[in-house]
């Protein structure tokens, strides 16, 4: 519930609406994410949320849960918490291109990635490619799977990071582009 404040003369709310339409606002997802029960990570818990199908949160709790009890038994020399926050940081992007219009032509022109973006790609390309790669296994095996995969430095969405890098590099003679 949202709290609702008054001021001396009423209601201030919509003083505070045009205060806010000045800027762009985020949603308050970070301040009210809760860390995951068993591993008490705040990444786990994004993850999670991220692996949820159609309001399902249970089910892709179970699912995460599961993989990093597969990736446990086959990896004895690491935790599974280690595994899985070196294999998202293995997947984070340092750059990427964007369209830029510049003189009537298109330019793909290699930018810097924020971390809240670098996060949300890693999540999403691992997230795809446990999707895709399915072929009548359970979604924890596969995810287990990319997941090691991803710490290992190799799998779909190491090789979809690569494919973002290598844009970036072919097309660094436009990088003048991006201060417009």
């Amino acid at each position: 519930m949202i709290p609702v404040r008054f001021g001396a003369h009423g209601s201030d709310s919509q003083e505070d609406e045009k205060d806010s339409m000045a800027y762009k606002r985020f949603t308050k997802s970070v301040e009210q994410l809760a860390p995951d029960t068993r591993h008490n990570s705040l990444l786990v818990a994004k993850f999670i949320n991220c692996m949820m199908y159609d309001g399902k949160k249970s089910t892709a709790t179970r699912m995460v849960y599961d993989a990093l009890d597969i990736i446990a038994k086959r990896i004895k020399d690491k935790p599974p918490l280690e595994v899985f926050e070196e294999a998202v940081e293995n997947c984070r992007p340092n750059i990427e291109v964007r369209s830029k219009r510049v003189g009537g032509s298109n330019y793909q022109v290699p930018i810097a990635v924020n971390r809240k973006r670098q996060q949300s790609l890693a999540f999403r390309w691992i997230r795809d490619a446990c999707r895709s790669a399915r072929k009548n296994r359970p979604t924890s095996e596969t995810l287990a799977q990319e997941l090691m995969d991803a710490y290992r430095g190799e799998g779909t969405a190491m090789t979809t990071r690569e494919n973002v890098h290598r844009m970036a590099e072919a097309n660094k003679a436009f990088a003048h582009f991006a201060r417009f």
